[in-house]
């Protein structure tokens, strides 16, 4: 199933891969450490972004529209949530 946000998801994390791409070209070359840190920075803060998209994504609708249905739907929303918790 794809949600509003995968579009915004895909370009954070080829955004990601560009700078890991770039990064590794730079250990190769032997660029500076400090150059080295603030692209590795780059990936992280990308790949976080992408991350909290994705699981806000999720519980603004797939949780909320289990949860607004019966029991075992709503029970099941809330171990789907559980299991998200630990990524967050």
């Amino acid at each position: 199933m794809e949600h509003q946000s995968h579009p915004d998801i895909i370009k954070r994390l080829k955004r990601a891969g560009g700078h890991l791409t770039s990064v590794i070209t730079m250990i190769e070359n032997g660029r500076p450490c400090v150059d080295l840190a603030q692209q590795l920075h780059a990936v992280e803060s990308a790949l976080t972004n992408a991350k909290r998209t994705l699981i806000q994504d999720h519980i603004d609708h797939c949780l909320s529209d289990a949860a607004q249905s019966d029991a075992s739907s709503s029970a099941a929303a809330l171990e789907e949530f559980r299991q998200l918790a630990k990524y967050l």
